[in-house]
């Protein structure tokens, strides 16, 4: 508010029915500035069309990305959707393409010479999807729901991370991140229970599948991105095992159940309590 109002100088002079107008638009104004200011970024003209809002710019690998490498990148760049069970990059195959993942679940697994499968992790929105380093893939990724990707040539990359030292840092950190999940996941499938291998499983779900979702601020309602036969892969359990802990913490009231799929968690707190987290 000027100052000129706040002294009282104005407000003693006009009807208070005309102050109040005053002061509404000066507010309205000062309420429209910080919003554009907030939202500057987003529309920023110098971020390319392809980027704006998206959430892998933000949080993802692009982050370490300025408007000019945006450009070059996104002059490079596709956006696609591939539906659930479609293979995304095949074990042993030759990778041509990286992409980062708008939205959706991604699962990787690798497979025994005999046929045998393990799905060995998950990947959600803003991931990035892809092994740099290497001409060939060491694991199998197939979309586990319906996936919104962003791809871009490896050639790009590859030449764009000795270029920029912060895409390489910020590679890194994500590789580590995965890192640490990932020895959190072997404590949990090598000493956790039934029951808390699935409560975790729904915890890790409920805490990745949306980016923008603010944990704990209310209930987390989610469609499961897994059969229960996946499931059950993925804990080392059998199906009858998984359904059984489900049905408990639905009785329980932990969680809530809707079609077979949707998942309700009223509580996070209290399914964190129930996964030993």
């Amino acid at each position: 508010m000027p100052a000129l109002v706040e002294s009282g100088a104005i407000r003693d002079k006009l009807p208070r029915v005309f102050y109040n107008r005053m002061l509404y638009s000066w507010a309205n104004a000062a309420g429209i500035l910080l919003t554009m200011n907030a939202r500057q970024d987003v529309h920023n003209s110098d971020i390319p069309v392809l980027c704006r809002s998206c959430e892998a710019r933000h949080r993802g690998v692009c982050g370490a990305l300025n408007p000019d490498q945006l450009m070059m990148l996104s002059k490079q760049s596709s956006k696609y959707h591939a539906a659930a069970g479609e293979e995304l990059i095949g074990d042993s195959e030759h990778v041509s393409n990286y992409s980062n993942i708008l939205a959706g679940v991604v699962k990787l697994s690798k497979m025994l010479p005999d046929g045998r499968q393990q799905i060995v992790g998950l990947q959600f929105a803003p991931d990035f999807l892809g092994r740099p380093f290497k001409s060939e893939s060491e694991l199998n990724a197939v979309a586990a729901t319906g996936v919104s990707l962003c791809s871009f040539p490896k050639s790009a990359i590859d030449r764009m991370i000795k270029e920029v030292p912060q895409l390489e840092h910020r590679l890194l950190k994500q590789t580590l991140k995965e890192l640490d999940e990932a020895r959190d996941w072997m404590l949990t499938l090598g000493r956790k229970t039934a029951a808390e291998k699935v409560a975790s499983f729904l915890h890790l779900v409920a805490t990745h599948i949306d980016p923008e979702a603010s944990i704990g601020s209310g209930p987390v309602v989610y469609d499961l991105p897994l059969t229960r036969a996946d499931i059950a892969d993925f804990l080392g359990l059998t199906i009858e095992t998984v359904s059984r802990q489900m049905t408990r913490l639905r009785k329980e009231g932990v969680i809530e159940i809707e079609h077979n799929r949707q998942i309700t968690i009223p509580d996070i707190g209290r399914l964190e309590r129930h996964a030993n987290i």
